[in-house]
């Protein structure tokens, strides 16, 4: 059995379909479960003992909105250990390296506790840019993006290239016991984004360069806590500095496949929501 935390969620939901399609027995677990899944609440521990019963394998995707989730992660996967979990793939990001605290100690403890192990780091998802997500709505209502990372590039990545990476990681033969940074075919600026929505998409899109306190202030206004929004507005003052202007070979390395393009894949997915 192969538990997936988050299990509707962006990643979550296309990991467990290929884990289904492959033949694997999947428990999906979320906080609003649906047929056939169980409720799972990182802060509610009187839910993780239920979703654990049997279960070998853990894709585990962190709290949303949690600067530090350690403190709620590090006792329940002791409590995967303990219930028999052999392995665990943990969703972080390329942004957060091994550390001391945070979500980087969850990364560096994993191998501790666990012989066998993954951790993947993906850049920035081009999921961003469709859908129900804040730049989405942005591009669709104002015809903008909005951000503070100038004109520094990022390795954008189609989350169902997380997922297939995520799916070797939980069922290949040898675990892989090290952590994936892993991106998109080409890095990006927002401007070249705005430039491919505009193409694809049929109506101009820009992008709108502004300094990391007016982003956190935006994200304040949308309803995030304020250190959260200071957070993710530092994350792009980072990538302003260069942090995520990379590509690599992992999505090539773990499947035999090739990452999808962030134009191949806006026009795929304008195409399957246009109607008929």
């Amino acid at each position: 059995m192969i538990l997936v935390i988050g299990g509707t969620g962006t990643t979550g939901r296309l990991v467990a379909a290929k884990l289904a399609e492959r033949g694997h027995r999947t428990r999906i677990a979320s906080r609003r479960p649906s047929a056939g899944g169980v409720r799972f609440d990182w802060r509610d521990p009187t839910t993780h003992s239920d979703a654990l019963g049997g279960v070998h394998a853990i894709y585990a995707i962190p709290p949303v909105g949690e600067i530090d989730p350690a403190p709620v992660m590090l006792p329940f996967l002791e409590l995967a250990r303990s219930a028999g979990a052999r392995r665990v793939v943990l969703l972080s990001s390329s942004a957060v390296p091994p550390a001391e605290h945070g979500l980087g100690l969850v990364h560096a403890r994993l191998g501790e506790l666990f012989t066998e192990w993954a951790v993947l780091r993906p850049s920035w998802f081009m999921e961003n840019f469709l859908g129900g997500q804040p730049h989405a709505v942005s591009a669709r209502e104002h015809g903008e993006i909005v951000s503070a990372t100038g004109t520094a590039r990022v390795g954008f990545v189609d989350p169902a290239d997380i997922a297939e990476v995520a799916v070797r990681a939980l069922t290949d033969p040898t675990p892989h016991n090290t952590d994936h940074i892993i991106t998109g075919p080409e890095a990006l600026s927002y401007d070249a984004v705005a430039a491919v929505l505009t193409e694809v998409g049929g109506r101009p899109v820009r992008h709108r360069a502004i300094d990391a306190a007016e982003l956190a202030a935006i994200h304040s206004a949308n309803g995030l806590p304020p250190d959260f929004a200071r957070f993710l507005a530092s994350l792009d003052t980072a990538i302003a500095a260069g942090a995520e202007d990379r590509t690599t070979s992992t999505v090539a390395d773990v499947t035999g496949r090739t990452p999808r393009s962030f134009r191949d894949f806006c026009r795929d997915r304008l195409r399957a929501d246009s109607p008929g």
